[in-house]
């Protein structure tokens, strides 16, 4: 038979017009990698010679964003290590790129941390698990978004206090739960990985620890009960609209919601009609449907997140009827981190990248999830602002509870990775050893040390007034 081209064949899942290889054939190719990649070397973390000062870097990633803005991303990032290493992703970006890979691309996440992941409601109205925040999706090395993932683990658990030696296992727990689903989506037909979904309410891990497993279904119920009562109308309306006169309008909560003037925000005296237009042409035809039935009322600029502050995000008040409102986000979205690394997204709007990558990697998305560009140029995609999204609260959490969600993460990342890569590839690049687990645990636990390190050098610099920060809390 003939053998596809290498080069070619490491960069993803196999295309149509390229000769056919067995999953056997393309796990040999897989495990043929490690000549030049040995598992064993992506063990460990030590800062290369010349690495960026991580507050510079940091402090490059605000240009273009709201200047206002800045001070309260930098204070949310002061708050801990964790806090730190989920707002800073393009620090994390630059350092993986200094790492060995396999060579094997799927479409990444590009900022795969536990915060990151979480529930919400597919169109049919069932309950998922899966990765919810895509912003810095590109395609790039599958081990990227794991040692990511892994390192937040035992960051997370540093946060919580928890032994270091509990930390270690979370991680390599993590690690081997992504090895085993893996080799799981290299034996399913295409049609099934694609159609494959973590319902959280049927959730089963044989493998796990019992306890935590029915420690977190008990928890998670209790999130889906509260979030099922909390309707638009009911709940989110109220909350964030004022009726003023006839026009209802969103309430103003300054630093975090309120709206801008005509030059932050220019189109506000047409209301955002040419972006609006280019929105609904993204979206699909039945979509468009739906949408025409709302019309834009308000809209104001929403701080979010960590990593986002300071980018252009704003919530848009639509309404259908008096009692019939829907809540659009509409966050800027920039060039990924992994770019200067992974190179050009091949999207020429980056609101698109984020769609078409979230498409990719999510099991189910947003009815509304489109694109469009902002009249000062700015790209921007659009999604509900809440539509039943539960994320994780991890203040409470003992080694067993994170251990598990963990591992559910890991499977999500998993399932997302086999969608767009070659399951059976990566999967011959692990083995069915311990060997990759450790060695991903081993980088997670030596990168934990850099990111409090530098966690502890931009504290510092906002000491020394460097660097302004407050915390609006």
């Amino acid at each position: 038979m003939v053998k596809a081209d290498k080069s070619r064949r490491v960069s993803g899942a196999p295309r149509s017009g390229t000769p056919y290889l067995s999953a056997g054939e393309r796990r040999a190719e897989g495990k043929a990698l490690r000549d030049a990649a040995p598992r064993e070397s992506q063990a460990g973390w030590k800062s290369p010679e010349g690495r960026r000062d991580p507050v510079e870097l940091i402090r490059e990633s605000n240009v273009g964003r709201l200047e206002n803005l800045i001070p309260i991303r930098f204070g949310r990032m002061a708050a801990s290590a964790f806090a730190f290493y989920r707002g800073s992703a393009a620090l994390m970006a630059s350092d993986l790129a200094t790492t060995p890979t396999s060579g094997i691309r799927v479409q990444a996440c590009g900022d795969a941390h536990l915060m990151n992941f979480g529930a919400f409601a597919t169109p049919e109205r069932n309950v998922i698990f899966d990765i919810n925040d895509l912003d810095e999706t590109l395609p790039a090395p599958f081990e990227w978004d794991l040692k990511r993932l892994a390192a937040s683990a035992v960051i997370a658990a540093q946060f919580l206090r928890l032994p270091n030696s509990d930390a270690a296992r979370v991680a390599i727990a993590l690690v081997r739960e992504y090895r085993e689903r893996m080799a799981d989506y290299a034996s399913m037909r295409a049609l099934d990985i694609w159609y494959d979904k973590i319902d959280i309410q049927r959730y089963q891990d044989r493998s796990g620890d019992p306890d935590a497993v029915k420690e977190a279904r008990r928890r998670m119920a209790e999130r889906i009960e509260a979030e099922q009562r909390k309707t638009v109308p009911d709940h989110l309306y109220p909350k964030l609209v004022s009726q003023e006169g006839a026009q209802p309008r969103i309430k103003d909560d300054p630093p975090l919601i309120y709206h801008p003037t005509a030059e932050l925000f220019p189109g506000v005296e047409s209301g955002f009609a040419e972006p609006l237009t280019a929105y609904r042409e993204s979206l699909s035809e039945h979509t468009r449907v739906l949408f025409d039935r709302f019309h834009l009322f308000d809209m104001a600029i929403k701080v979010v997140g960590v990593g986002s502050v300071g980018t252009m995000c704003a919530v848009g008040l639509f309404m259908a009827a008096d009692d019939d409102p829907l809540f659009l986000q509409i966050k800027e979205a920039r060039a990924s981190v992994l770019e200067p690394y992974a190179g050009k997204s091949l999207h020429a709007n980056h609101g698109q990248r984020v769609v078409v990558g979230q498409r990719i990697m999510q099991s189910a998305s947003d009815v509304f999830l489109g694109w469009s560009r902002a009249k000062n140029g700015r790209a921007v995609y659009v999604r509900q602002l809440r539509d039943m999204k539960m994320s994780a609260i991890i203040e409470d959490w003992d080694t067993g509870m994170l251990r598990q969600y963990g591992r559910m993460c890991a499977h999500a990342l998993a399932r997302a990775h086999a969608r767009s890569g070659d399951a059976a590839m990566i999967s011959g690049y692990m083995g069915s050893g311990q060997t990759f687990d450790e060695a991903i645990g081993e980088f997670a636990v030596e990168y934990s040390d850099q990111a409090r390190s530098d966690h502890r050098a931009f504290v510092r610099a906002i000491r020394e007034k460097r660097i302004e920060a407050f915390d609006e809390i």
